[in-house]
């Protein structure tokens, strides 16, 4: 009978570390969390909940900001607040005036500004080692005077992940004097796209808000 996968992958060494270092970029890759990093907050701030949020992420990209205003909006409102994509008041984020700022919360009506951009994506690694039991020899039987006579030999792998981590702030401004009352920022571990992102970033955030009592959801 041929040896099984596992039995040929114990059978070398090398074979074994491949695997090992192939599972755990693997899963590395597989996985995907997005963490609160720091938070502060106005703590002087009086003005009551929003209840009407423009939002506005700030990239070069039309296409992901879109996508990411029409995300967060629609989470918000999901949840009884009235969200607002930027876009629609505000054409490019990235490059406009604070008067095109101005003039666009202006005519959104909206009581609170969340203004959204990437700071940075590093790439990080994390070395690790794991214990793979060696299938070379018979498994049973004495082996030396050194040797365990009723089990495998053991020796320790590397386990190499590398992962990338997306790192986001956000801020809420109130409109009235263009001042923030709250600022955080996350870290996205493994981030894929912005359509897969935004709605688990928009529950955090969204959560951090109304535990501040600066949003109100009613459903």
């Amino acid at each position: 009978m041929p040896p099984s996968v596992s039995e040929s992958l114990m059978h070398s060494p090398l074979r074994a570390l491949g695997f090992v270092v192939l599972v755990g970029l693997l899963l590395a890759n597989c996985s995907t969390t997005t963490a609160l990093r720091s938070a502060w907050y106005d703590s002087g701030f009086t003005g009551g909940p929003m209840k009407r949020v423009l939002v506005v992420g700030v990239t070069g990209n039309m296409a992901d900001r879109r996508i990411f205003d029409d995300l967060f909006a629609k989470a918000l409102n999901d949840v009884g607040v009235q969200g607002i994509p930027g876009y629609q008041f505000i054409d490019n984020a990235a490059t406009a005036s604070a008067e095109a700022f101005d003039t666009g919360v202006a005519k959104s009506g909206a009581d609170g500004l969340l203004l959204v951009r990437l700071l940075a994506v590093d790439t990080r690694t994390q070395v690790t080692t794991t214990m793979v039991p060696s299938r070379s020899v018979s498994t049973f039987g004495p082996r030396g005077p050194w040797s365990p006579a009723w089990g495998p030999m053991w020796y320790t792998v590397p386990d190499i992940r590398q992962f990338q981590v997306a790192n986001v702030e956000a801020t809420l401004f109130e409109t009235q004097n263009h001042q923030p009352i709250w600022s955080a920022t996350t870290e996205t571990i493994s981030p894929s796209t912005v359509a897969a992102e935004t709605p688990g970033f928009a529950r955090l955030i969204i959560g951090q808000l109304t535990a501040r009592g600066l949003i109100a959801p009613t459903k």
